[in-house]
């Protein structure tokens, strides 16, 4: 039986007649935006021309509507880590809140950072083949600048103007945002660029936005990781400088040692023996002089490279693993706050201690506005261990795990072709049946692997051929590249392999497994190559992707599975840490356009016999890493993370610029040295987290995926279709007793990393939750002493709600019983 969908029609509506079940359904509690609002009500109320008991109706809709809403954005920003400080204090901030943080807003926000962060491509040094006048760019610069400040503008119109410039990424914004119109209007006014470092700011735009959140975090937890970091650091640098001194006094008699002549070239030669990159250049004068010179450097890298830096990932992980805890702890703290603060906002007089279901309903209304009918009672359900009818709040702590669950009937076929005639239905059935057969895939593997022997055989043999010509001096040399009879049939086959299983699994099911889509791209891959090499060369090396599918037969083995699922755990942060150093080279590639864009590396440096010939045009090309444009820029930087040679491109620029450009170059490697450092301790992290999980929970259990099964008696698929969802009720949930006809569904969504933490925490989450009801309790209790001038900031507001309500009727539903303590409970808000 399929349950009817909901349309687009509000889930409640306030104006309807309520039954006589909930006529004393008053709310305990009124929100912010509730007991700011007492003149939008009564204005409606005139408005809609209620007559009599109409108003305590229309009143207490009202207020319930705006309860769902305020208890809906209490759960955003549990889910977003926001803090409460930044809540919506008034209904008057309301519209700026919903604005702020409407899908399209944060799109335009996106796009302004983004515009900002591509005007490095037309801006001078500008891309060589991109000429656009001053004009242009700084007219788009400064659109970009507008769109980012309404964003501010509207942060600062819900926050307040106090709690705004209290923020300091705000403030930093508004500072930021203030010097670049300066510059932007510098730059229309004068016609002409000038030295902008500014720009390398502009990543913290992007860094701000909705959509890098995990980027932000991610930023923000490396940070909180430096102290000890830098306390190492500066250990390692200090025992550096050490061996500097030593080093000046007893190399620098050497008159064939150039790397040791003064105290300067001593700190920078072993600044670069650390990563290796001119070892054993800079020993073999020493060395040559005497042999027992060799002890200085192997000391000095055993200490160094091989301690230190061993230690300094030590002490990465260990701060890296430490702050993950304290990460998923802070957060499963935060939601639960979040959940409290929303429970108070929705339990009612009839059900002070509980959640009742249409109360639950218009919360959905506004935290799910595109969930289905049924989806919101199955989640209801799915809360309700106790079977009451009713959330207590330890259920409602779960609504978060739940709320994202995608119900699908369990009797319902998962095949596609299940609808279809009977001949059709056969085929697909059989088709279904060959590509789940495990023989089957052993015969792919097979392919596969012959595929790739019969590609490395052709390779062997094209490198013998091309060698031969190559001796003989032959003038047209033999290309590698044919098109062979083996080369299409593999291709037909993986062809015709996902032909059947795109028919046997349906198509949804097959583009929403990662490896099916893997096999897919490679398979299009190889014959858009097999294609274009029928009529040219150019994209015949696309066929040897093919081989890549072996990677499927590693997931056989327990082993290669716990590599993988390492990868898919940090698929996540690895996208947040690849766009973090991208930024990062944006900074630095931003700083090296203002600083060395105008310098000619070609032929330079020909008073340094050592570096000279890299920079020559006939035997080195050195003078190709250039800061000319930002991608240039990019490729450059790219070059000194790899660290091989990159001391010849600093010595380059010192020679050419000044000596103090060394500090850019070796600050790069500093930072880039940290943000690598953390990629392993990432790597280490998610393997161990992996390993850790896999003993702490069942092997066999789902990791990737939480399922949730649930039932529905028929009187309750009645209700969901005929009852409005505002006078559903819990009884069926109460009186249910597992029939036979009863409807079987299963909610199903993918597991996050927190939430595979929280599961192997576990043994710790009640420790979390005893210290966070300690801090709550410590504030509760530091605000029953606070003076009367300190618990009064709602009194006004909620006066006025009660004006209103005893000018309408002694029936209007009570806010709260005493004003003093909604007074105390919305204080205690804005402190949490």
């Amino acid at each position: 039986m399929d349950l009817k969908y909901i349309d687009r029609s509000p889930l409640i509506d306030s104006t309807e007649p309520e039954s006589s079940d909930v006529a004393d359904d008053h709310a305990i509690e009124s929100g912010n935006i509730a007991a700011s609002s007492p003149h939008r009500l009564r204005s409606r109320i005139e408005g809609n021309g209620l007559q009599e008991a109409q108003p305590n109706r229309f009143l207490r809709g009202e207020q319930w509507m705006m309860n769902y809403q305020e208890a809906a954005i209490y759960l955003e920003e549990g889910v977003n880590n926001e803090k409460f400080d930044t809540h919506p204090k008034s209904h008057k901030a309301l519209p700026a809140y919903l604005i702020a943080h409407h899908p399209f807003f944060h799109v335009m926000d996106l796009f302004a950072s983004l515009l900002l962060l591509s005007l490095a491509i037309i801006e001078r040094p500008a891309v060589q083949s991109i000429h656009v006048p001053i004009i242009v760019h700084a007219t788009v610069e400064l659109l970009g600048i507008f769109i980012l400040t309404l964003d501010l503008i509207f942060k600062a119109r819900w926050q307040g103007i106090k709690t705004f410039f209290q923020h300091k990424r705000s403030l930093l914004k508004c500072i930021l945002l203030l010097v670049m119109v300066c510059e932007a209007i510098t730059v229309i006014v004068r016609q002409a660029n000038h030295f902008r470092v500014t720009r390398a700011l502009r990543p913290l735009f992007l860094l701000d936005t909705h959509y890098c959140r995990g980027i932000r975090r991610f930023c923000r937890q490396l940070l909180q990781s430096l102290p000890p970091i830098l306390e190492l650091l500066f250990l390692l640098l200090f025992v550096m400088l050490l061996f500097s001194i030593l080093g000046f006094y007893l190399f620098s008699s050497n008159e064939n040692c150039v790397y040791f002549l003064t105290l300067q070239k001593s700190f920078i030669s072993l600044f670069v023996l650390l990563t290796t990159a001119n070892y054993p250049d800079v020993m073999m004068p020493s060395y040559a002089t005497s042999n027992f010179s060799a002890i200085f450097f192997i000391v000095y890298i055993a200490i160094e490279l091989y301690f230190f830096m061993n230690l300094f990932l030590a002490v990465v992980y260990n701060t890296f693993t430490t702050l993950e805890k304290s990460k998923v702890k802070k957060l499963l703290i935060h939601k639960r706050n979040a959940c409290e603060h929303a429970f108070r906002l929705l339990v009612s007089k009839k059900h002070p201690e509980a959640i009742a279901l249409r109360h639950f309903v218009g919360l959905m209304h506004f935290y799910m506005p595109r969930a289905k009918k049924e989806d919101v009672y199955l989640i209801f359900k799915s809360l309700n261990t106790s079977a009451t009818g009713c959330l207590s709040l330890e259920e409602f702590f779960n609504v978060y795990s739940l709320a994202g669950l995608n119900w699908k009937e369990a009797m319902m076929s998962d095949l596609w072709f299940h609808k279809l005639p009977s001949p059709f239905r056969k085929l697909m059935t059989g088709i279904n049946w060959l590509v789940t057969l495990k023989w089957f895939e052993y015969f792919i593997y097979c392919v596969i692997t012959g595929n790739f022997i019969v590609i490395l055989y052709e390779a062997i043999d094209a490198s013998i051929i091309l060698s031969k010509e190559v001796e003989n001096g032959t003038e047209h040399i033999t290309s590698p590249i044919v098109v062979s009879w083996h080369s299409i049939m593999f291709t037909a086959i993986y062809i015709l392999e996902a032909l059947l299983k795109i028919l046997g699994l349906g198509p949804k099911a097959y583009f929403t497994d990662g490896w099916n889509l893997f096999d897919l791209i490679v398979t299009l891959v190889s014959v858009a190559g097999l294609v274009e090499n029928i009529y040219h060369d150019t994209f015949f090396y696309f066929i040897i992707l093919r081989p890549f599918r072996l990677i499927r037969i590693f997931k056989a083995r327990r082993r290669y599975r716990d590599v993988l699922g390492t990868l898919f755990i940090l698929a996540d942060r690895l996208w947040s840490l690849v766009v973090t150093l991208v930024l990062l080279f944006y900074f630095y590639g931003i700083i090296g356009m203002e600083c060395f864009s105008h310098l000619e590396l070609l032929n330079c440096c020909q008073n340094s016999t050592a570096i000279a010939p890299y920079y020559a045009n006939s035997t080195g090309y050195y003078y190709l890493n250039n800061f000319d444009d930002i991608f240039k820029s990019g490729v450059t930087l790219f070059e000194l993370l790899v660290v091989n040679n990159w001391f010849i491109i600093m010595e380059g620029y010192a020679i050419m610029a000044t000596e103090y450009s060394r500090i850019y170059f070796m600050t790069f490697y500093l930072i880039t040295m940290v943000v690598m450092t953390v990629v392993v301790a990432f790597i280490l992290e998610a393997f161990m987290f992996k390993i850790e999980y896999r003993h702490q929970t069942n092997e066999n259990s789902s990791i990737d995926y939480l399922i949730q099964p649930q039932s529905l008696s028929l009187s309750e698929v009645h209700m969901i279709n005929n009852v409005k969802p505002h006078l559903w009720s819990g009884e069926f949930i109460r009186q249910q007793t597992p029939c036979s006809t009863d409807l079987s569904f299963v909610g199903k969504k993918k597991r996050g990393k927190i939430e595979l933490s929280q599961q192997m925490y576990k043994d710790e989450i009640e420790e979390w939750l005893k210290e966070g009801r300690g801090e709550t309790t410590s504030h509760n209790t530091e605000l029953v002493q606070l003076s009367p001038p300190d618990i009064v900031l709602s009194t006004p507001s909620l006066s006025r709600i009660s004006s209103v309500a005893s000018g309408l009727s002694d029936d209007v539903p009570c806010i709260i019983d005493r004003e003093d303590d909604v007074a105390l409970i919305n204080h205690s808000s804005e402190i949490i």
